[in-house]
């Protein structure tokens, strides 16, 4: 594996963030996402969770706002498909994609694994490939009981700080998951610490993609 700093995101402009459930964003991107504001904070950010309904959704929006409190513009959308029965919803789901694309161009879109175990997952990654065929799609991770993190091939190196400020504010937002098994520090940590092993990460953390398709341009 190769080590390259081609990727500038001063030229980030737009990003499209899109989870099936409040803190999937968090979780599988948000450090990236407090790297690239502090990097380039005149980044415009769509914030899009699919599933959030009663607590969920007031944790869901405080959390956002704390994560893109450095972008210049921003605007978080929360929808209310069924937890768990993303495949019976696809084609209202598929719809509300279609609607955020003729509003807003990303020129970056974070989003589920085709290969995550977890069914609601699974359809957002899809719908995401079928409706956006101009952008680079990086495809996070969720770790979870499924075991089902695969290989990931494109890695972004993140400082102690930010990975202390994504976990931070995990802890701090999501206050109804606190007394599940997997949801703790530890957790976090862990995954952040083996994805910069992976990448010789000289600040020894990162976080992982998978990255199916990346076109250099003429």
């Amino acid at each position: 594996m190769a080590k390259s700093d081609w990727i500038n995101w001063h030229k980030v402009q737009r990003i499209l963030c899109i989870g099936a459930h409040a803190d999937d964003i968090e979780i599988g991107c948000g450090g990236t996402i407090l790297r690239i504001l502090h990097e380039n904070p005149l980044c415009e950010v769509h914030w899009i969770v699919l599933s959030a309904a009663k607590e969920r959704r007031v944790e869901a929006a405080a959390s956002a706002d704390a994560f893109l409190a450095g972008a210049v513009r921003k605007e978080i959308r929360q929808y209310e498909f069924s937890d768990r029965f993303f495949p019976a919803e696809v084609r209202e789901i598929k719809q509300a994609f279609f609607e955020t694309r003729e509003e807003f161009c990303p020129d970056l879109v974070f989003t589920h694994r085709i290969e995550d175990r977890h069914q609601d997952h699974r359809c957002v990654a899809e719908c995401t490939w079928n409706t956006f065929r101009e952008q680079l799609i990086l495809e996070y991770e969720i770790p979870k009981y499924e075991g089902d993190l695969g290989q990931p091939n494109f890695f972004v190196e993140l400082n102690r700080e930010i990975c202390q400020r994504k976990i931070s504010l995990l802890m701090e937002h999501f206050p109804s998951q606190r007394g599940k098994y997997w949801f703790d520090e530890e957790t976090y940590w862990a995954l952040l610490r083996l994805r910069g092993l992976e990448a010789r990460a000289t600040s020894r953390y990162a976080e992982a993609f998978t990255a199916r398709k990346v076109i250099v341009a003429s």
